[in-house]
C-alpha cells in the first residue's frame, strides 16, 4: 500500500515538473515574440491604432492643462 502511494506521489511530482517546464518554455517563447515585435516596431497592430493613441494622448493633455 505504501509503495503504491509512493509511486503515485512520484508520478504526480514528475507530471507537475513537466507541466511547469512546458509552461516556462511557452512563457519564454511569448516573451521572445514580444521582444522581436518591439524591436521591429510592430508593437501596435497598425497605423490606425497609433493614430487613435495619439489622439487620446492629446485629449488627456488638454484635460491636464485644464483646457477641456
Amino acid at each position: 500500500m505504501a509503495g503504491a502511494v509512493l509511486i503515485a506521489a512520484a508520478a504526480l511530482l514528475l507530471a507537475l515538473i513537466l507541466g511547469a517546464g512546458v509552461l516556462l518554455r511557452g512563457w519564454q517563447g511569448w516573451l521572445e515574440l514580444k521582444r522581436l515585435r518591439l524591436s521591429a516596431g510592430l508593437a501596435a497592430t497598425g497605423p490606425g491604432e497609433v493614430q487613435q493613441l495619439r489622439a487620446r494622448v492629446r485629449i488627456l493633455e488638454r484635460i491636464a492643462l485644464g483646457l477641456d
